[in-house]
């Protein structure tokens, strides 16, 4: 079936937004990567820290848990992602509209077997830019999570742990 486009997009997050609902697509500095669906260990990894997380999250009444896909702007402009989990502190709970339009507090991403260096380089530039105070990447592969912190000026490195998420900002230990 088409359909008609009533006004052509002029910007890139316009041709963003009008992306049919569960498009794995995230634009990165006016450029949209589109991704394949993850795979077994890779939505393992997700689905274990999810609930961890989200059950912590919940039962302390601390914010709220999401995980991909669900886009986030960061800004109105060329960048947006989904991360495959994010947290929002509970004070931060106004940049939740039908989306997320600004800078979640803790963001976890869990390497995709197409393009590794995506996540370790491109996209943890982005996030260090935007100031995202907590990233960890995961490698399901190897189970390898590597933490940063932002300290107001860059990421600063946690760690790298095996099998287990510890968050500096939730204080807690989560393991995969």
């Amino acid at each position: 079936m088409q359909e008609s486009i009533a006004r052509p997009p002029r910007t890139i997050m316009e041709v963003f937004k009008m992306l049919p609902e569960g498009t794995l697509a995230e634009l990165i500095d006016g450029i949209i990567y589109m991704s394949p669906s993850p795979l077994y260990k890779h939505q393992q990894i997700v689905s274990r820290l999810l609930v961890q997380i989200g059950h912590f999250v919940d039962k302390n009444d601390l914010g709220e848990v999401f995980t991909a896909p669900f886009d986030v702007y960061l800004d109105e402009s060329a960048n947006a992602v989904q991360p495959e989990i994010l947290f929002i502190q509970k004070k931060n709970l106004s940049i939740i509209k039908e989306h997320v339009h600004g800078v979640p507090d803790l963001i976890i991403e869990v390497l995709s077997g197409g393009n590794p260096m995506f996540d370790t380089v491109q996209k943890k530039n982005l996030y260090e830019r935007f100031a995202v105070k907590e990233y960890w990447i995961i490698d399901p592969e190897t189970r390898i999570a590597a933490g940063y912190k932002h300290t107001g000026t860059g990421f600063e490195e946690l760690g790298n742990y095996q099998g287990e998420v510890l968050s500096v900002l939730l204080n807690r230990k989560f393991t995969f």
